[in-house]
Parts: C-alpha cells; sequence; structure tokens
C-alpha cells in the first residue's frame, strides 16, 4: 500500500522499514522529528516483542506452547488481544484473530518477503487440513489471563497494526507536543494540532492502481486492506493474507482494496479489512455507518461513498 503524506512541506518526515512495511513519521515541528521516530521504534518494537507470529521468541508464539491453560501476559499483549476480541464481534466474526494456524499451512509462516521464496515447494493446498478448527470465541481473556485452545495460533495482524498506529501518534503528541502523522503502510493515524493546510494524504494501493487525494478533517484514522500486496503463489493458485473465517481461505477478490476513513486508524481498519471479507455484501454495512470510503474492484473500477471525494 502506497501513501504518501503531501502537504504541507514544512513538517519533519522520518522514513524506515518495518514488519515488510514502511514507517513514515510526519511531525508539525521538524526538530522534533528525530526524537519522534525514537518513540515510535521503541513502540513498534514492543508489539513486536509481544504480537508477532513469526517471531519464536514473541509472547504471541510461547503463548502457544502452552495451550488449554490460562497464562498470564504482559498488559501490552492483553490489550492487543482484547482489541481483536472486539473487532471480531463489531464485524460479527469477520475478522477472527484465530486464523493463525491455517496461515501458516498455506504458507504465510515468514514475514512476506520470505513467502515467495517457499512458495509452491510446500504441500498443496488441497492438502491442507483446516477441520476442526475453534473460533475467537473459545478465546477467554480474564485481565491478563488469557486462555488459547489447543491448535490455535492467534494472529493479530487485522488489528495490531492499526492500534500500533494510533498509539504512536498518540504518543508522540503526548511527549513532544504539536502535531504528528504516524503511517504503518496503509494504516495512518494523526494526533494533536493540524498543519495550516491540514493532513493530505494520497492514497494509492501501488504506483499502477487507482489514486486518490484526500484530506484529513475529523477523521483521525486512515485505513487501507488490500489483496495485492501480501500475496504468494501456493499450489499453482494466487494465495492473500485476508482469510474468510468461514472457509479459512482467502477471501475472493469482490475488492482489491478498500479504503476508510474513521475517528481512529483501529476503527478503520477493522471496518476495511471487514469489507473485503464480506466481499459485494460489505458495502450496505459501509454504507449504514456513514463512514468515507472508496473501494476498488477487482477489475479495477472504483466505488466512492459517504463523501469520499471524486
Amino acid at each position: 500500500m502506497h501513501l504518501t503524506q503531501q502537504a504541507p512541506a514544512e513538517p519533519g518526515v522520518a522514513e524506515w522499514p518495518v514488519w515488510t512495511t514502511t514507517a513514515r513519521v510526519v511531525t508539525t515541528d521538524p526538530s522534533v522529528v528525530a526524537a519522534a521516530r525514537r518513540l515510535v521504534e521503541a513502540q513498534l518494537a514492543a508489539v513486536d516483542q509481544a504480537a508477532s507470529r513469526f517471531r519464536p521468541d514473541s509472547e504471541l508464539m510461547r503463548l502457544a506452547a502452552s495451550p488449554g491453560r490460562p497464562t498470564e501476559v504482559s498488559p501490552l499483549l492483553a490489550e492487543l488481544v482484547s482489541v481483536a476480541l472486539r473487532a471480531a464481534a463489531e464485524t460479527d466474526g469477520a475478522l477472527d484473530p484465530t486464523l493463525g494456524s491455517q496461515l501458516s499451512m498455506l504458507g504465510y509462516d515468514r514475514y512476506i518477503a520470505q513467502v515467495g521464496a517457499a512458495g509452491d515447494a510446500q504441500p498443496p493446498v488441497s492438502g491442507v487440513s483446516i477441520h476442526p478448527r475453534h473460533g475467537w470465541r473459545d478465546i477467554r481473556l480474564d485481565g491478563h489471563r488469557l486462555t488459547v485452545s489447543r491448535g490455535v495460533v492467534l494472529d493479530l495482524g487485522a488489528t495490531a497494526k492499526a492500534w500500533a498506529a494510533d498509539h504512536c501518534a498518540a504518543a508522540v503528541v503526548r511527549e513532544l507536543g504539536g502535531g504528528a502523522l504516524v503511517g504503518l503502510g496503509g494504516d495512518v493515524a494523526v494526533a494533536g494540532t493540524d498543519p495550516a493546510q491540514c493532513w493530505t494524504i494520497l492514497v494509492q494501493d501501488g504506483y499502477d492502481e487507482p489514486a486518490s487525494l484526500v484530506t484529513l478533517g475529523t477523521a483521525r484514522g486512515l485505513a487501507t486492506s488490500s489483496t495485492l500486496r501480501r500475496s504468494w503463489q501456493r499450489d499453482g493458485r494466487r494465495m492473500h493474507h485476508i482469510l474468510d473465517p468461514r472457509t479459512a481461505l482467502p477471501a475472493p477478490t469482490v475488492w482489491r482494496s478498500v479504503s476508510v476513513a474513521a475517528e481512529t486508524c483501529l476503527e478503520a481498519n477493522i471496518h476495511s479489512t471487514a469489507t473485503v471479507v464480506r466481499g459485494s455484501q460489505g458495502l450496505a454495512s459501509l454504507r449504514q455507518r456513514g463512514l468515507p470510503c472508496r473501494l476498488v474492484r477487482d477489475d479495477g473500477s472504483v466505488v466512492a461513498l459517504n463523501g469520499w471525494p471524486a
């Protein structure tokens, strides 16, 4: 997902690779951008240590080694799991954080840049056993005590990155003042005082994809969920990372990308990802919620709703 902060030209900007995407920090006071980057890097490192599915030493993966019994987890992991469960409830299960094992069986068991090299060397999709499986209602979180059923590996990717963008932007403003934009690939959050020309963002899922220039007003978050970027070949079929919990397979690509603006990046990402999962049925929910959104069909045509600029 290619997001470029367009205006104003005067704020400080820092960019660096993280989580196989690009982190971008913009501050209205250029003198604090280096400090802002350090704050964001520390926050992202903490999230990675708590919730990465690709690190055997992460708290989440250590949890998978003790299934079926309550385990005391860190406040950060408890918060990230709580957020994922709320998203599952809000979307009637369209976002299900219990699909980590299924993603691994489909080949997404390492950072996406490394997946392509393994690709078709793994067992065919037809040989992958996906049943029986547990769902999000089987997860038990009581304060900081978390119980995960045997065989379940949590995947918090549908919510953790957007949550991190919101919290990083808030942390920069709290510690350094002014205004800040934090972008993590397709997840963008702003906080604090807006620059004179407001935050203007180019939304484009790749350089040859349809583009849209938007200005964030009351919306503080913007998210794009895409089937194009985190994809790979498996058993001669194209896979992507957004699974339909009903089948535990990649959701049919009715929309190849969905962008949503909302009060937080987390809220925007919940509804952009759920819409990819729901396909054509996702339009009704977006219309009902009144969230500005732009959907790109698999054929490249665009649908804009609820005030998203043409």
